[in-house]
């Protein structure tokens, strides 16, 4: 593999990664509603907005001009 391949490979593996990583932040928050009833405190919703974040900047760093970010802030 080249270098501008292995480049290529590493910065779609770095947008899966952030697409995944939001996702299962959504899940556990989707999952702790579920079970308590009520929504998450709000000291986790607040954590998994940083986290989400992070994931975000990531993912755009890599590959900017995805819909991910216009997906993730649909989550409810």
């Amino acid at each position: 593999m080249e270098q501008d391949e292995i480049r290529e490979m590493l910065r779609d593996l770095v947008w899966l990664n952030a697409v995944i990583a939001t996702e299962l932040i959504q899940i556990t928050e989707n999952t702790s509603s579920i079970l308590r009833k009520e929504a998450p405190p709000a000291t986790c919703l607040e954590e998994h907005a940083a986290l989400r974040g992070v994931a975000l900047a990531m993912a755009e760093k890599y590959r900017p001009g995805t819909a991910l970010r216009q997906h993730v802030e649909k989550h409810q």
